[in-house]
């Protein structure tokens, strides 16, 4: 298993300058520690690629990706440009990670239309894939995509184009996708799935829909299996005493629960509610989007927490830390700003 740092988000509401964010100190040793990757993220403040590319001036040979890119932020050309020249600039470092994004911010912040989201992910992956090939000038038929544009208020002027720079072929593309069918279709098109939290002893809820979309990979001529897709959930690592340190984290998964999303449509909710939690997020899916999130908090169980997290003193996450090598993780993306815990885990994992 390998070793992935997030970095998340900057801001004052955050208590988290963006020079706390990415802490350079912090991140060569992570690199000297042998860490695979570093991420960034983006919502609607600091852009992930910014930042990422501060990072790779300063660094040698920790992987560099984006956990993720928001569709809506970029025309899928721009998004492979950019890809293709901080791969190139930092020496065949980078992973593209992809997403959506929700409602909210793609309405609310961007200002396009969230709809049919796992079509606009699909072609969006097939547009960027197709550019870092080069097989052929950029050509795409779709329901979101027409390229050359030949639409309303077209000119009628535009060119089928290949890249000027010739970047990886096969430069790694993951999705974050927490719902089973953009599960499926991450293991049929992508290189790896990034998921938001996983329960580690319950990993067929996502074999199961990788599986699915393997068949579809293979069907098409390419050889996909476990063996060569990463699954990369986050896992937040807490040293401490217990009662201390899981208060955060359920503030953390209230949010989520009650609060990504609508009452009927939660990737977080549902997902959770398949690995054996489903009475638990009713509870805090009720009272959050009543208003009620001091109990919303109160209602997430010690056991949630426990499945998805490393928390509690180091002897006690030494003997749980074994889960999570035994589940087919290819990489565990640490969430934690603690350079002690970061060796910690480091440490755990070489073990």
């Amino acid at each position: 298993m390998r070793l992935g740092l997030t970095l998340g988000y900057a801001g004052p509401q955050l208590g988290t300058t963006l020079s706390d964010l990415i802490d350079l100190p912090r991140i060569r040793e992570c690199e000297r520690l042998g860490y695979d990757s570093i991420w960034t993220a983006e919502s609607w403040g600091t852009d992930a690629i910014t930042p990422l590319t501060w990072v790779a001036a300063q660094t040698e040979k920790i992987r560099l990706g984006t956990a993720v890119l928001q569709l809506a932020g970029r025309s899928p050309a721009n998004c492979a440009m950019t890809a293709m020249t901080l791969d190139a600039l930092s020496g065949g470092r980078f992973i593209l990670g992809l997403g959506t994004s929700g409602p909210q911010v793609v309405e609310g912040w961007h200002g396009v239309p969230f709809n049919r989201s796992l079509t606009w992910l699909r072609e969006y992956v097939q547009i960027v894939r197709a550019i870092f090939e080069r097989e052929a000038p950029l050509e795409f038929d779709g329901e979101r995509y027409q390229i050359p544009y030949k639409g309303p208020g077209s000119t009628g002027q535009g060119k089928a184009l290949k890249s000027m720079l010739h970047g990886r072929a096969d430069l790694p593309i993951y999705t974050g996708s927490m719902a089973p069918k953009s599960q499926q279709m991450s293991a049929e098109l992508a290189d790896g799935c990034l998921m938001t939290c996983m329960h580690p002893e319950r990993p067929e809820v996502l074999v199961d829909n990788f599986e699915l979309g393997f068949e579809r990979a293979r069907a098409a001529g390419r050889q996909k299996s476990m063996a060569n897709f990463d699954l990369a959930p986050t896992v937040v690592v807490a040293v401490g005493p217990i009662d201390e340190v899981i208060g955060p984290l359920k503030q953390q998964l209230a949010l989520y629960i009650g609060g990504m999303g609508s009452r009927s449509k939660n990737f977080y909710k549902d997902y959770l509610s398949r690995v054996g939690f489903e009475a638990a997020c009713e509870d805090i899916q009720r009272k959050f989007l009543a208003g009620q999130r001091k109990e919303a908090v109160a209602a997430v169980p010690d056991a949630l927490v426990d499945a998805l997290y490393l928390v509690g003193p180091k002897d006690r996450i030494r003997d749980r830390f074994a889960r999570w090598k035994e589940a087919p993780i290819g990489t565990m993306m640490v969430g934690s700003s603690d350079l002690d815990t970061l060796r910690f885990v480091a440490e755990l994992n070489a073990a």
